[in-house]
């Protein structure tokens, strides 16, 4: 289970930090605001750049926590630079190292509960890790990348697989 969740939150959350980092670049080379890059969304419904991260961040921490068992760290969404978000990726991996695998083993079959929608639902790990905390993380990770290459950054796969 450390495999399929802890780790692989870690090695994208990396990516991400690298993804965010040649964004400030690009904003750094183009003398772009970071605020209109870090604000920007795909459609006026979707959340912005900033809380795509956040959100990231979110889902990666509390799945960790879930699946070991112990508190999920609060993180207040006050991020409003590239610092701060890195920052913030930064505290969330130094989470994730310390949930071993020794932590979430038998998590596959350890009822998780978490809120959705205004609702507790409770799931066996496994169902809870493979049809909600990946794929909200990596729909995030993905809507954070998209809008970085909609404006213009010159991102391909293997920014974003991390090999």
């Amino acid at each position: 289970m450390h495999d399929q969740s802890v780790a692989v939150f870690d090695h994208f959350l990396g990516v991400l930090s690298a993804i965010l980092a040649k964004a400030e670049a690009h904003c750094e080379a183009r003398r772009i605001d970071p605020a209109a890059l870090l604000g920007f969304r795909l459609f006026p419904d979707m959340f912005s750049l900033t809380r795509q991260v956040q959100l990231a961040s979110d889902f990666a921490k509390g799945a960790a926590a879930r699946l070991s068992g112990v508190a999920n760290p609060a993180m207040p969404d006050t991020e409003a630079t590239f610092a701060e978000l890195q920052d913030r990726i930064a505290r969330t991996r130094a989470f994730l190292a310390t949930v071993t695998p020794a932590m979430v083993a038998g998590a596959e079959t350890r009822m998780v509960t978490f809120r959705t929608g205004g609702q507790d639902m409770t799931l066996p790990g496994q169902t809870y890790l493979s049809r909600v905390a990946l794929p909200n993380f990596f729909f995030h990770l993905a809507t954070a990348y998209n809008i970085l290459r909609h404006n213009g950054l010159e991102l391909g796969k293997r920014d974003f697989i991390g090999y």
